[in-house]
């Protein structure tokens, strides 16, 4: 069994417990950032798949490796689900090109699924809101991927011109954000992934065969 932790990350908080300057981990940011040790106690965990800075939601905490591996590795596949707010009303073909896979610098995306939704019930206000045009409509997108790219989805709006005002991570796997205010937390046991042995390497060793007496 493994425990872990469902944390639903607010606006402009560290997906660490440390504010630590890029490539020093002795040396504290100039201007220290809210960090996970803000909210919650949890020696001995990790994070599994990290959410950006400006982005808000279910973020995963694991006390067990492989069960962090498991989560955080996409070639496990493990769907997730973003509600999207972006600047524009998404068409029925540019849906579909955020579906069968948009080209960026770093490649095609992985096909996706996508839908419109309204503004999610019962959605806790952004503190700062977002700047709305208005000259400019807005809507929500539901966008579900099985990557892990930095600001992927992000990207994939700005790539079909909607442009992502706020992004937040609804679903991972078979978990979700339901009963959690921005800031708390909840804990559970559950089970480990199986191990799978781990491959050999190179040529199995010879056996002699010795003739019977």
């Amino acid at each position: 069994m493994a425990a872990l932790i469902l944390f639903n990350k607010p606006f402009r908080v560290l997906s660490q417990f440390s504010d630590r300057e890029p490539g020093n981990p002795e040396s504290p940011a100039l201007e220290p950032r809210q960090t996970l040790a803000n909210f919650l106690r949890a020696p001995g965990f990790r994070v599994a798949g990290r959410l950006d800075h400006d982005s808000e939601g279910l973020l995963l905490l694991t006390d067990d490796g492989h069960l962090q591996q498991h989560i955080a590795n996409p070639r496990h596949k493990l769907w997730k689900t973003y509600w999207v707010q972006v600047e524009g009303v998404a068409d029925d073909a540019t849906i579909a090109r955020l579906e069968n896979g948009i080209k960026l610098k770093d490649g095609p995306t992985l096909p996706a699924r996508v839908r419109p939704i309204p503004e999610p019930a019962g959605l806790w206000p952004r503190d700062p809101p977002v700047r709305q045009r208005l000259t400019v409509p807005d809507s929500w997108l539901e966008i579900s991927i099985r990557e892990g790219r930095n600001r992927q989805v992000r990207r994939m709006t700005a790539a079909v011109n909607l442009p992502t005002l706020r992004l937040i991570r609804y679903r991972i796997g078979d978990w979700n954000l339901e009963g959690l205010e921005p800031g708390q937390h909840r804990r559970l046991t559950v089970h480990s992934p199986e191990r799978k042995p781990a491959p050999l390497r190179g040529k199995p060793p010879v056996r002699s065969r010795r003739k019977q007496p």
